[in-house]
């Protein structure tokens, strides 16, 4: 294909929204963390760009590569990702009771981050070389099943159920797009919750208190609901159009935890208002609806699946973050993607996107 018919086909809209979410957060980020010049958090932006950079070279890699070609290697990939989450188990100590990061040249990374990204490729893979037109039934799904399964396990056992039930999630929604049988659909569903009752049991005893915080958010204020109840100070109290850029009280007096990371939408809705969020929000549905049309216009099965799985994860992911934010998910310890700071969820959710344009730009490839 002639490098004039990539630039004709590359997304800008995309592209461009996605950059602008990335600066945005990285503006957010410096704002969140500026109130004390002199705190362990002030130089956190600095770092934000740094991982911006590198995600920029992930994107370009996951761009320029023919996603046939990533394809071929997708349980290669995959085993790759199994294999750093057991290190993280193994080799990784312990921070703050959780084995969530891997050292990686002087860097410490989130494999599970990159994990979900693995298990996008390997189920894209499958059910593409999968002949089978009529919807699956139990049988059918049980590879793709213990594919999901074994991250799953491993990163329940970190813990981080978050990010744990989105790969439930990631199979569950590619599985629905190929198409299962209605009895398999409905077995599948007595089987989620014959299980919420041993779900219960295996959950840390934090975890329990913030489920048991969503349904009664005032229950424990100082406690489990301390993070749900300043968040909703903060968003609240940025009305309809904000108490300014850089000018967030409650994120700047340090009264709102996780300021830069879980709850930094918080922070862009007490600064910039309703009109501030519901922009926001407008630019990650603009990126769900591009998704959706790349999927349906895509050049086969496999590029179809791959920008499905990443249009769920990405979906997600944000309704997830927001949920929390706005005290109608439990708080589980999801980025917003391209904005909250972490180095790992933005190089993989920048390569997921490379991918996903890599999928729009050979539709009319030969």
């Amino acid at each position: 294909m002639g490098s004039w018919r990539l630039r004709e086909n590359f997304d800008w809209l995309t592209f461009l929204v996605m950059l602008l979410l990335a600066g945005w957060g990285v503006l957010t980020i410096y704002s969140a963390t500026s109130g004390k010049p002199d705190g362990p958090l002030h130089q956190l932006y600095t770092k934000q760009l740094t991982w911006l950079a590198y995600g920029f070279v992930a994107f370009l890699v996951a761009l320029l590569v023919d996603y046939h070609y990533v394809g071929k290697y997708a349980y290669v990939i995959y085993g790759i990702a199994v294999l750093s989450l057991l290190a993280v188990l193994t080799i990784s100590p312990p921070v703050q009771g959780a084995q969530r990061w891997l050292g990686v040249g002087g860097v410490r990374v989130q494999p599970s981050e990159f994990a979900k990204i693995a298990l996008i490729l390997a189920l894209a893979h499958y059910f593409a070389e999968s002949q089978k037109l009529t919807p699956r039934g139990l049988l059918d799904l049980l590879k793709p099943a213990l594919l999901t399964i074994v991250p799953f396990l491993l990163i329940v056992k970190q813990p981080d159920l978050g990010t744990a039930l989105i790969i439930l999630v990631i199979f569950v929604g590619l599985a629905l797009c190929v198409g299962i049988q209605r009895r398999t659909f409905l077995l599948l569903c007595a089987l989620v919750l014959a299980a919420l009752p041993l779900l219960w049991l295996v959950m840390q005893d934090y975890q329990r208190s913030r489920v048991l915080t969503l349904l009664n958010p005032g229950s424990d204020p100082r406690g489990a609901g301390y993070h749900s109840m300043q968040s909703l100070i903060a968003i609240g109290s940025g009305g309809v159009w904000g108490k300014g850029m850089f000018q967030g009280t409650q994120s700047r007096l340090d009264f709102l935890p996780e300021k830069h990371t879980d709850f930094i939408f918080g922070v862009v809705s007490e600064e910039l208002g309703f009109f501030g969020s519901t922009l926001l929000i407008l630019l990650y549905l603009a990126l769900i609806a591009r998704g959706v049309t790349t999927a349906l216009k895509a050049r086969d099965r496999l590029g179809a699946l791959l920008a499905l799985g990443i249009v769920v994860l990405f979906s997600v992911t944000t309704a997830a973050n927001i949920g929390m934010t706005i005290g109608v998910a439990p708080v589980v310890g999801i980025p917003l993607p391209f904005m909250s700071y972490g180095g790992s969820s933005l190089v993989s959710m920048m390569f997921a996107f490379g991918l996903l344009l890599n999928v729009r730009l050979r539709r009319y490839s030969f």
